[in-house]
């Protein structure tokens, strides 16, 4: 015997589960070009993609970018030296190691960024915290310039 919804898809039952609670509609939902949706809310997220097995490129800040960026001047680098010297393996290895040098560019450049962001976003917290805890106090600073200023 199946749930109460499996058995008001079927046309039988009452449309209500084993514990006597209301069930979903039996009818699925209709979007608008017409095709059904399927029941499982909320979508279901592929799992993440880890690069090595262990460097999880979705979760890391800058590490997406600092990789598409190194494979961009892998490409880059090896087929360049390829054309000027027409010497196959050794544009390979320009290409590993511009892919190399690229991808850990652009990584510390973009650390360097997050870590300057983060500490401004820091400040600004602490700096909003201050103004909140100190507002219409008489330690406010905007207020002894007020008060400086109506004299």
């Amino acid at each position: 015997m199946g749930t109460g919804r499996e058995a008001a898809a079927q046309g039988g039952g009452t449309g209500r589960g084993a514990a006597g609670q209301a069930s979903a509609p039996a009818t699925p939902a209709v979007r608008a070009g017409g095709v059904a949706e399927s029941s499982s809310w909320p979508p279901r997220r592929s799992p993440a993609f880890k690069l090595l097995g262990f460097l999880d490129v979705e979760n890391i800040p800058c590490a997406r970018d600092s990789i598409l960026y190194g494979s961009l001047g892998s490409v880059v680098a090896g087929f360049g030296h390829f054309l000027f010297t027409s010497r196959i393996k050794r544009s390979c290895d320009v290409g590993v190691g511009g892919f190399i040098l690229v991808t850990l560019g652009c990584w510390f450049h973009c650390r360097y960024n997050y870590a300057k962001q983060r500490i401004r976003e820091r400040i600004a917290r602490e700096e909003i915290k201050n103004k909140i805890l100190y507002e219409g106090t008489h330690l406010d600073p905007e207020r002894k310039h007020n008060s400086n200023s109506s004299n």
